[in-house]
C-alpha cells in the first residue's frame, strides 16, 4: 500500500482508510436515506415517474392507432376513388371503341359509294359518247346552210306568174 504521508492527509479520511468496513456501512447508510426520501417525496406528491411513463404509453399507443386508423379509412378512399377512376376508364376505352368500329364502318361505306360514284360517272360518260356519235350518224353531211333555206310553196309563184302575164 502506498502510505500518505502525515501532513498531507485530512485526519477522517486518515481514520477511515484503516476501516473498510465502515466506509462501506456508510455508503450504505448513505445509498438507503437516498431511496427512502425519494419514496417518501413520491408518497407525498402522488406522482411516480413510471404511471406517468405507462400513461405517456398508452396515449402514444392510441394516438398511433387512431393515426393507424384514419391511414386505413384514407387507403380505402383511394381504393374506391382508384376503383372509380379504373371503371370509368374501362367505359371511355370502350366507347373509343365503338366509334373507331363506326368510323371504319362509314370509312368502308364512304368507298363503296366512291366506286360507285366512279361507275356511275364511267356509265354516263359512255351514254353521253354513244348519244353524241348516234346524233352525229343521223345528221346528213350537207353543210348547214342547205339544210336551212326552206322552198316556197309552188302554188303562191304560179298564182302570181298567172296574173303578171293577163295584165
Amino acid at each position: 500500500m502506498i502510505e500518505l504521508a502525515p501532513g498531507s492527509a485530512s485526519p477522517v479520511v486518515a481514520r477511515l482508510g484503516g476501516q473498510p468496513i465502515a466506509i462501506a456501512a456508510a455508503a450504505l447508510v448513505v445509498i438507503v436515506l437516498g431511496a427512502g426520501s425519494i419514496a417518501v417525496w413520491r408518497a407525498y406528491t402522488g406522482t411516480a415517474p413510471e404511471t406517468e411513463r405507462v400513461a405517456a404509453t398508452r396515449q402514444l399507443q392510441a394516438r398511433t392507432a387512431q393515426a393507424s386508423e384514419q391511414l386505413v379509412e384514407k387507403t380505402k378512399g383511394l381504393e374506391a376513388t382508384q376503383q372509380e377512376s379504373i371503371d370509368q376508364l374501362q367505359v371511355v376505352q370502350d366507347q373509343l371503341q365503338t366509334v373507331r368500329r363506326q368510323l371504319a364502318a362509314q370509312q368502308a361505306d364512304t368507298r363503296k359509294l366512291s366506286e360507285q360514284m366512279a361507275t356511275l360517272t364511267e356509265a354516263i360518260e359512255g351514254l353521253r359518247q354513244t348519244f353524241a356519235s348516234a346524233r352525229a350518224a343521223a345528221e346528213p353531211d350537207d353543210p348547214p346552210a342547205a339544210r336551212k333555206r326552206k322552198a316556197r310553196p309552188h302554188g303562191i309563184r304560179s298564182a302570181q306568174r298567172k296574173r303578171a302575164r293577163s295584165g
